[in-house]
This record gives structure tokens, C-alpha cells and sequence, in this order.
């Protein structure tokens, strides 16, 4: 049984904040042995989702990011799910959660989002669409993709 929490970054208590850092340090920089700054200041304006599964901690994670002058439009960043907790389908949920929130929290706007090229088709199954050619990110082969409110806008981006 997985408890969701959304939080801004204010609400979170350092136990959760811990959590949170720890599993996308887990995935991200060890895992995935990527050096990049995970702590790039965005957090503190962000929403945080996570996923938490008994004692194991946080085992999802995603959070959004608001709308500011460079980008007119919310983006979902940092999607995670830990390794011991793959295999249960909590990708799905979370991003369903995530897009639910997001929504909820910004009516009426797009979502963006940088995707790791092979999950490409997972968010198209939310209705994601790709807006770019692949890109390397941080040596990881990553896809913009828009989710819109209108669908035949979404589609027309990438035409």
C-alpha cells in the first residue's frame, strides 16, 4: 500500500526532505552515474509528490515546477521510482498522481517535461506528446514532450 503526500517545499520536514534527496540521489547520481547538481535551487518553488510504502521511505518522487518567465508553462521534473519498489506499477500511479495534482494546481495549462528518451512511449500513454528531436542531457538521451489542455494544439507542435 502506497501514501501519497504533495507538499510545497516549505511544508516538507527534513525527514522528508532527506527521503526525498536520498532516493534521487539513489537513482539519478548512483544508479544512473550521472554528476549533475540536483540541488539547482528549483526545489524551493517546486511541489513535491512522494510516494512513501511503509518503512521503506520515500520509493516515488516527482515534483512541479510553477511557471516562470523562461517557461510560460508547469513542468513535472525528477521522476522516480526506487529499484526495490519497480515492478508494482507505481510508475503509472505516480504519474497519474502527478499529472492530477499538477492540473489541479495550475487549471487550464500545458505541462512540459524532459523525458529519458526510452520512457517516450510511457508518457505518451498519458497523453504526452513529443515537441523536440532527442537531446543528450547530462549524457542521457532525453525528449521534450507537452501534454495539453487541447489536443489538436498538441498535436499541431509537433507537425
Amino acid at each position: 500500500m502506497i501514501d501519497w503526500f504533495w507538499k510545497p517545499f516549505d511544508a516538507l520536514s527534513t525527514l522528508e526532505l532527506y527521503d526525498i534527496l536520498r532516493a534521487r540521489q539513489q537513482v539519478f547520481i548512483i544508479e544512473q552515474t550521472c554528476i549533475y547538481p540536483d540541488l539547482d535551487g528549483a526545489d524551493l518553488s517546486c511541489w513535491h509528490l512522494m510516494g512513501t510504502m511503509d518503512k521503506a521511505g520515500v520509493v516515488a518522487y516527482l515534483r512541479v515546477l510553477p511557471p516562470t518567465e523562461q517557461r510560460a508553462e508547469p513542468a513535472i521534473g525528477r521522476v522516480l521510482v526506487t529499484p526495490s519498489a519497480r515492478g508494482q506499477g507505481l510508475g503509472r500511479q505516480l504519474l497519474a498522481e502527478g499529472m492530477t495534482r499538477a492540473q489541479q494546481l495550475f487549471p487550464g495549462y500545458d505541462i512540459v517535461l524532459s523525458a529519458q528518451h526510452h520512457l517516450e512511449q510511457l508518457y505518451g500513454g498519458f497523453g504526452f506528446r513529443s515537441v523536440s528531436e532527442p537531446y543528450l542531457e547530462d549524457g542521457i538521451p532525453h525528449i521534450a514532450m507537452r501534454w495539453s489542455t487541447n489536443v489538436d494544439e498538441a498535436v499541431a507542435t509537433i507537425d
